[in-house]
């Protein structure tokens, strides 16, 4: 595969961003536009924003590693910033780290933002790095990245879990069909197909039907659907017991149980990244957003953020003003003041997310506080 070479600035303008007076020189920033074979990146003069130098390499360990020897030859204080793009953008941001370069995240709405507002029109890899960069110049306290340990496991773990949770409901939709045109007499209770007894109550009653094809697939389905269940519920234990050693504090809170507790860790990947609560909230897309003029006072809700994190809190709030006297009472008088349930449920999250943020915030470092999530 050609992977395009490396692309050198106009002469003169590295030595145009140097700081002859004080004898330094000035820092820059490296946007990249991380793929699945090749990585972009460009080099930003980080007082100016003035484009310096770009370069493709493969997203490989030689291209890595050319890509840092690349920016250290530039001779320049520098950070890069990575679109955070999860499985795409890990190895780099690994090897970046090891190699004892800083390194921040910027989300892709970010990017989009700033390329919208460029002067060069159109979509290219040269392009969406510039747009990373300046995306960094201009957010100063984005997330800076950490090499990954037990908060990435636990997170792998829980998304394997899913898409075995996702896999088995579609075979048991399917199971359900069959079944009926077997025979419609046939009485399955609603979500019991994932319980041993019901699987093989069902089992028995099939296996005594006449021979024919629909027989044999939901035969075949109950068994797949036997060995998810299973693999689901042992995946679930793991889960619990790794977040119960990592993160016993999360479990304290009202209405968070195991799986929620390692959702919000896994996603979370290290709360020291925030500084403040309300930049997490943020984070989460908790945090309302603004869109008032005038007299007008009001705030919507915030569609952005990370959305595995805010469904993981807005498991614990729907938990939490179903059984929890407190988050009942907040919301109770919340729509008594005029808001409506979606819009006082979005100020319970928000109560919950700062009681999150503090809660991890503190971990083991002192003992854990089980006042309410909600005050």
């Amino acid at each position: 595969m050609h992977v395009p070479t490396e692309v050198c600035p106009p002469a003169g303008p590295l030595s145009l961003s140097a700081d002859t007076s004080e004898g330094r020189t000035v820092p820059i920033v490296i946007g990249i536009d991380a793929h699945k074979n090749t990585h972009t990146a460009v080099a930003v003069d980080e007082v100016t924003g003035r484009q310096l130098s770009e370069i493709t390499v493969r997203a490989r360990a030689t291209g890595h590693e050319r890509l840092v020897g690349w920016a250290r030859e530039l001779d320049l204080v520098r950070r890069f910033a990575v679109e955070d793009c999860r499985h795409v953008s890990g190895g780099l941001e690994r090897h970046l780290i090891s190699r004892g370069e800083r390194v921040v995240r910027v989300a892709p709405k970010m990017m989009a933002q700033t390329r919208r507002q460029a002067r060069t029109r159109g979509k290219s890899d040269p392009i969406d790095a510039l747009a990373v960069a300046r995306a960094a110049l201009r957010e100063i306290d984005l997330p800076e990245a950490c090499l990954e340990g037990p908060e990435r496991d636990l997170r792998l773990l829980v998304d394997h879990r899913e898409t075995l949770v996702h896999r088995r409901s579609e075979d048991q939709a399917r199971l359900r069909w069959l079944l009926h045109d077997l025979d419609p007499n046939l009485d399955i209770p609603l979500r019991s197909l994932d319980r041993y007894v019901v699987l093989d109550r069902v089992r028995k009653r099939v296996e005594t039907m006449a021979p024919t094809v629909a027989r044999e697939l939901a035969l075949e389905l109950l068994k797949r659907i036997t060995e998810q269940t299973r693999t689901v519920n042992q995946l679930q234990r793991r889960i619990e017991t790794t977040v119960a050693d990592l993160a016993p504090e999360l479990l304290q809170i009202q209405g968070c149980g195991g799986l929620s507790a390692a959702k919000i860790v896994g996603e979370t990947a290290g709360i020291e990244r925030f500084s403040r609560e309300s930049k997490f909230a943020m984070h989460a897309g908790i945090a309302p957003l603004p869109v008032w003029s005038g007299d007008n006072t009001r705030f919507r809700m915030n569609r952005s953020g990370n959305r595995q994190l805010n469904t993981a809190i807005h498991k614990i709030a729907i938990t939490q003003i179903r059984m929890y006297e407190p988050a009942k009472m907040l919301l109770k008088r919340k729509m008594s003041e005029g808001m409506s349930k979606t819009e006082a449920l979005r100020v319970v999250k928000r109560y919950i997310a700062r009681r999150v943020f503090e809660t991890m915030k503190k971990g083991a470092r002192a003992p854990v506080d089980l006042s309410p999530a909600v005050a």
